[in-house]
C-alpha cells in the first residue's frame, strides 16, 4: 500500500505500546486511526496525544477474546471513518514458566489474546476490507518467539507461532484480492508485556504479574517509536514478514539448521529407504 492519506487503520492494543506507536506512525502519514484496547482510561490518555499531534483519531473499548467485541468494533470504525482498509492484530499478553508449573488458565488466556484474538479480528474487519475493493492490508503482531521457542515461553510461543501460520496461509489467499496480510514479530521492545497480566480477566485467574522474560531485557529494548515506523515502512513495501531486530538473524538461523539436520537424517534413513512416494505438489513450488 503506497498512498496511505485519508485511509483508515484499526489497532488493537492501541492504548499504549507497540499499538500507541503504530498509531502515531500512521497518523504522521495521514492516515485516520481507530484505537481499541481493553484499558478504558489509556485509551483517553492515547486519543487526547493523537489529537494534540492532529491525528484524525477515534477509540472503542474492546477485548479481543470477545469475537462479538470486535464486529462491533468494526462496525463503529465504518461508522466513525466510512471505510477501513487496515486492520492491525496487535494487542498480545505473556505468560510462561517451568513445564509443569503452566496453570490451564494460563494457556487458555495466552491464547484465547494472542491467538484467537487475531482470528475474531479477521473475521470481524475482512469484509469490511473487501466491501470498498480498494484493497488493504491485514497487519498481524507475533513476535521473533514465533521463530523459535526458548525454555520458559512455550506458551507464548506456541501462540506466535500459531499467529506465523495464519498469516503466511491469508497472504497466499488474499493476495489476488489486492489485500496484503503481513507479521511483525519483534524482538525485545520497551513495552509493557511483562506487565500484561494486569488485564487479566476474572475468567482467566484475574490480575496478576508473571515475568516471562526478566525485565531489564525488555526495559532495554528498543524504542517501540522505531517499530511504530518500521511497521509503516513495511505495510507501504508489502513485507510479508517484519522483522525489527535484524541482529536475532542467528537464532532464526540455527533453527533451520536443526531443520534441515532432521531432513539430512531423514535422507539417510534406513527405514525410508526404497520408498516410492512423491509429495503431490511439489512441481509448484518456485
Amino acid at each position: 500500500m503506497q498512498d496511505l492519506a485519508g485511509k483508515t487503520a484499526f489497532i488493537t492494543g492501541g492504548a499504549s505500546g507497540l499499538g500507541l506507536a503504530m498509531a502515531h506512525a500512521f497518523g504522521a502519514a495521514g492516515m485516520n486511526v481507530m484505537l481499541a484496547d481493553i484499558e478504558t482510561e489509556a485509551l483517553a490518555r492515547a486519543v487526547a496525544e493523537l489529537e494534540a499531534r492532529q491525528v484524525r483519531v477515534a477509540a472503542v473499548q474492546c477485548d479481543v477474546t470477545d469475537r462479538a467485541a470486535l464486529v462491533a468494533a468494526a462496525r463503529e470504525t465504518v461508522a466513525a471513518f466510512g471505510k477501513v482498509h487496515v486492520l492491525c492484530n496487535n494487542a498480545g499478553v505473556g505468560a510462561g514458566g517451568a513445564a509443569d508449573d503452566m496453570k490451564p488458565a494460563d494457556w487458555d488466556w495466552t491464547f484465547q489474546v494472542n491467538l484467537m484474538g487475531v482470528i475474531y479480528g479477521f473475521e470481524a474487519f475482512l469484509p469490511h476490507i473487501r466491501a470498498h475493493g480498494e484493497g488493504g492490508a491485514i497487519i498481524n503482531t507475533a513476535s521473533m518467539a514465533g521463530h523459535m521457542s526458548p525454555p520458559g515461553m512455550e506458551a507464548y510461543s506456541a501462540s506466535k507461532f500459531a499467529v506465523v501460520a495464519l498469516t503466511e496461509g491469508w497472504a497466499a489467499q488474499l493476495a489476488p484480492e489486492n489485500i496484503q496480510v503481513q507479521v511483525l514479530c519483534p524482538g525485545f521492545v520497551r513495552t509493557r508485556i511483562n506487565q500484561s497480566g494486569r488485564n487479566r480477566p476474572a475468567r482467566f485467574g484475574g490480575p496478576q504479574v508473571r515475568e516471562i522474560v526478566p525485565d531489564d531485557r525488555v526495559a532495554n529494548g528498543i524504542d517501540p517509536a522505531r517499530v511504530g515506523a518500521r511497521v509503516l515502512e513495511a505495510l507501504q513495501a508489502g513485507d510479508l514478514y517484519i522483522f525489527t531486530h535484524p541482529d536475532m538473524r542467528p537464532f532464526v538461523q540455527m533453527r533451520f539448521q536443526g531443520i534441515m539436520a532432521g531432513f539430512d537424517s531423514a535422507d539417510r534413513s534406513q527405514a525410508l529407504a526404497g520408498m516410492d512416494y512423491r509429495t503431490p505438489d511439489l512441481d509448484l513450488l518456485p
